[in-house]
């Protein structure tokens, strides 16, 4: 998994600590969205 998360990475010109907080970035912004589709 770390090896494809350097590749993804690279190909975004990020590092890979940089490449992690963006996933989990995106992660946390599609639960927030999803909380609110529920509540609705």
């Amino acid at each position: 998994m770390l090896k494809e998360i350097e590749t993804w990475a690279a190909e975004e010109f990020r590092s890979t600590n940089g490449q992690v907080e963006y996933l989990l970035q995106q992660a946390l912004l599609a639960r927030k969205k999803s909380a609110k589709k529920k509540k609705e």
